[in-house]
């Protein structure tokens, strides 16, 4: 067998990954990193507010990967482009204060393989000058960095891409993604952890312990607890009933 050619379930698992640019300011970079998604079999792509797309300047560097471009999704934000993935992994050049711990691009592939055997999954990249805003990278479960020469660690969008689709393509094609156990429950998706979330965040407003004029890092803290704890479904609807018990007895 060809060593290049995935299994049907890692076939499988490529097809649940989307691959997320957020406020892409040069239609060519959108070009670029469709055809390297094509390069490695990844064929989703999802835009958050491009700047400049559909344009000529994006089909000419797709050379090729044309069918990327026209199956594009075009979101109004993140959270939008979000809706469904059960793990979501930031690209980010820099540290960033209160980030969880970030992953090698490797073994932030192995990650992502891993969890797409259960559903769907998202790489998401910033604006190629500014990057991620901390809000964007909030969002999303967890985070990673491409290793690269400390003194000039700045990759162009597409290069960045292409070395993360190489990676999951590469972790695809050397391990089977591990499923998921007959006991474990469904993974809970972006927009249902975010729904907890902003329960928990009314629950602290009216309970007094939340200050809406000074509420300091509460959410962003709880967001870092919550990704590092991959809810399940039935765990996000436990938390929500037991916060909807509180507010009852309120009253």
């Amino acid at each position: 067998m060809d060593s290049k050619r995935l299994t049907p379930p890692a076939l499988e698992s490529l097809q649940r990954v989307r691959v997320i640019l957020c406020a892409t300011s040069h239609p060519g970079n959108i070009g670029a990193a469709a055809r390297a998604m094509k390069t490695m079999g990844l064929t989703r792509l999802v835009l958050v507010n491009p700047k400049i797309f559909p344009d000529p300047q994006a089909e000419a560097m797709a050379s090729g990967a044309d069918d990327v471009l026209v199956n594009a999704t075009v979101c109004a934000s993140l959270t939008e482009a979000l809706q469904g993935v059960v793990l979501a992994l930031a690209m980010t050049a820099r540290r960033r204060e209160l980030a969880t711990v970030p992953l090698g691009a490797r073994d932030a592939a192995l990650e992502l393989a891993g969890m797409a055997a259960q559903g769907e999954v998202a790489l998401v990249f910033g604006n190629e000058t500014s990057g991620l805003s901390n809000e964007e990278l909030a969002q999303c479960g967890c985070w990673a960095m491409i290793p690269s020469n400390p003194d000039f660690s700045s990759l162009n969008l597409a290069a960045a891409v292409q070395v993360m689709c190489y990676e999951l393509r590469m972790a695809l094609l050397g391990t089977q993604p591990v499923p998921m156990i007959s006991d474990a429950g469904q993974l809970a998706t972006h927009e249902e952890v975010e729904g907890v979330l902003s329960h928990f965040e009314q629950s602290a407003v009216d309970s007094g312990f939340l200050d809406v004029a000074s509420p300091g890092r509460l959410m962003l803290r709880l967001r870092r607890l919550f990704a590092r704890a991959r809810l399940e479904r039935e765990e996000v609807n436990i938390l929500r009933g037991f916060l909807a018990s509180f507010q009852r007895r309120r009253g």
